[in-house]
């Protein structure tokens, strides 16, 4: 129907014409048959519980993911994932799916009276797989994701399990109180993840509060239907005549569908905000503010959203492990909300497998929190900057907005102002888990400790971040034949401990090399130069990719099973 009409009844949203809600029939107690026990039951079955449960998986745990409804999401919700989710999501392989489904793109665009005052384009190389952002709707990357855990055999996943209650009493177990359409029921597991989201019944059962900001600005989250002659890239528009002095973003979504986010009038409640006429009004002006208001669209699906900048102080407490939504909430504008989710996601999954498989103590899981928690409050520090110039939060702030808005249409100097600050992979370089008396300090270039290991294209249309998966890496360059010995012997003595680790040989020549789980040929030193290697340097890899140690020269066993120890947080000493 044409948004120009106005039929006599307004449009409802409705279920999405592009992606059929998949309901799923509830889980009750005794309804499927008995299954091992789980040693981790998640709460919540959006993408930070399911990319958990995966990389859980991926390393031989079971879980069982407890989901208070019956379907995936209603709405698109989260749609912006970048470069490093989509590495993330590779490591549990679910990338090829998404992007199959999704959108790629790296510019975007911020406009000012109708004209545009800065363009960011963000960095992209031969060296990268994947583009800077891809957009794709929750909803279908949720069930992409819960097919890839039907998939393990590992994963169990029960709709229709409301968490009411919690217990930590035990010393061996956390105890949870599960509500289901036949009756509750309880379930005892080791450890609990709490993924359940903004509202976290879990985080409530516990008495624990949020620490930061919450901005009074509101925004709209509109998907429609639309053919709009646009490319895929953020579209922002400031201080729009049809909302003045408000915020516009954009963005092309699959299958025809363009999410529109709009800046609320202060004081306006979401009631009112989202009255179909109200809706209607609005889209209606912004399509015709930018030159598209003949074009007919449908609304498919809205919700009201606020600004905030918090995080738990922890993310730890006792059995119960917080991620995502439960232990922090971000705001969108950067898109950092569930792309910080799907790092914690990553770092707690190998954690809590080497934890729950008796490979680390229980003190690993510290390390989690601590990391992801410094990753939170930079986020919060950058994302604060950007919050408040979308959404000025007093007079002062707005005064400076207003001044840079008036500026940019003639000074080119205060555009970078405009900049969103993106998302990024976060560098743990203060973790514990790094070793302190590696060759850090001796390399020029390269990663250093903490840095998520740099993709290099390797020229046979593979990448060097295909190698690595969900197990500890040791990335060792060399020009002969064989690894070193020592190398030989430490990989040996931490298989014979059961520890997950992969040698993977880059080969500045061509050939194969003995002793290597992979060998990858580098004629052309283009991985030796972004390693800032030489022949015979060595990097340990933790199984998230972030760089823990590194030595100019190969290790002896003795130090290279040592490193391993620190990043498994003081793991009795493997013997060669």
């Amino acid at each position: 129907m044409a948004a120009t009409m106005h039929p006599p009844t307004a449009p409802q949203p409705r279920p999405s014409l592009y992606f059929p809600y998949r309901v799923h029939p509830a889980w009750t107690p005794g309804g499927t048959p008995a299954a091992p026990a789980a040693r981790v039951a998640i709460v919540g079955a959006g993408p930070v519980g399911l990319t958990t449960a995966l990389g859980l998986a991926a390393m031989g745990v079971r879980s069982v993911v407890l989901a208070a409804e019956q379907q995936v999401c209603e709405g698109s919700r989260a749609i912006v994932f970048t470069r490093r989710s989509l590495e993330i999501l590779q490591q549990v392989g679910v990338s090829e799916r998404v992007l199959a489904r999704g959108l790629p793109w790296r510019c975007g665009n911020s406009f000012y009276r109708g004209q545009r005052v800065f363009r960011l384009e963000a960095p992209h190389d031969a060296d990268e797989r994947f583009q800077p952002m891809t957009n794709l709707q929750q909803q279908v990357l949720e069930d992409i994701l819960l097919e890839a855990a039907a998939a393990t055999g590992l994963v169990d996943v029960r709709w229709g399990n409301r968490v009411t209650g919690l217990q930590q009493g035990d010393r061996d177990a956390a105890r949870l109180e599960v509500d289901t359409p036949a009756g509750p029921y309880e379930l005892a597991a080791p450890w609990v993840v709490a993924a359940d989201g903004a509202r976290s019944v879990l985080r409530q059962q516990l008495g624990l509060r949020l620490e930061g900001e919450a901005y009074e600005g509101r925004f709209v989250i509109a998907d429609i239907r639309i053919d709009l002659p646009l490319p895929t890239e953020r579209l922002a528009f400031f201080d729009p005549a049809w909302n003045p002095g408000n915020t516009v973003l954009m963005h092309r979504e699959p299958e025809g569908m363009w999410r529109i986010d709009y800046q609320l009038p202060p004081g306006e409640s979401p009631e009112h905000a989202l009255a179909p006429e109200r809706l209607r009004e609005r889209i209606d002006a912004h399509l015709a503010s930018i030159g598209y208001g003949h074009l007919p669209w449908e609304l498919d699906w809205s919700s009201v959203y606020s600004a905030r900048t918090m995080t738990l102080p922890a993310y730890v407490h006792g059995r119960v492990l917080f991620a995502g939504d439960a232990a922090h909430l971000l705001p969108i504008f950067g898109v950092r909300g569930a792309n910080t989710g799907f790092q914690d996601a990553q770092n707690l999954a190998w954690k809590l497998a080497c934890v729950v498989r008796g490979l680390a103590p229980a003190a690993l899981l510290d390390s989690y929190s601590d990391e992801r928690v410094t990753a939170a409050r930079e986020i919060i520090a950058e994302s604060g900057r950007s919050t408040r110039f979308m959404t000025p939060p007093s007079p002062g702030f707005r005064l400076l907005r207003d001044a840079v808005l008036s500026l940019s249409l003639r000074h080119a100097f205060v555009r970078p102002l405009f900049h969103w600050r993106t998302s990024r992979a976060h560098q743990h370089v203060g973790s514990v888990l790094n070793t302190a008396d590696d060759d850090d300090a001796r390399f020029t270039g390269g990663p250093a400790h903490g840095v998520n290991a740099p993709n290099v294209a390797l020229g046979d249309g593979r990448f060097l971040l295909d190698v690595l998966g969900l197990q500890f890496s040791l990335l060792w360059f060399g020009d002969t034949p064989a690894i070193p010995a020592a190398l030989e012997r430490a990989a040996r003595a931490l298989r014979d401990h059961d520890v997950p680790v992969r040698v993977i040989a880059v080969s500045i020549g061509a050939g194969r090399v003995d002793g290597a789980d992979v060998t990858v040929p580098d004629p052309d030193g283009n991985v030796l130069r972004r390693y800032g290697a030489a022949p015979d340097a060595t990097y340990l890899l933790r199984p998230d990719q972030h760089v823990c140690a590194r030595w100019i020269d190969a290790p002896d066993t003795a130090r290279l099973l040592a490193a391993v120890e620190t990043a498994l947080a003081g793991k009795p000493r493997v013997q060669p």
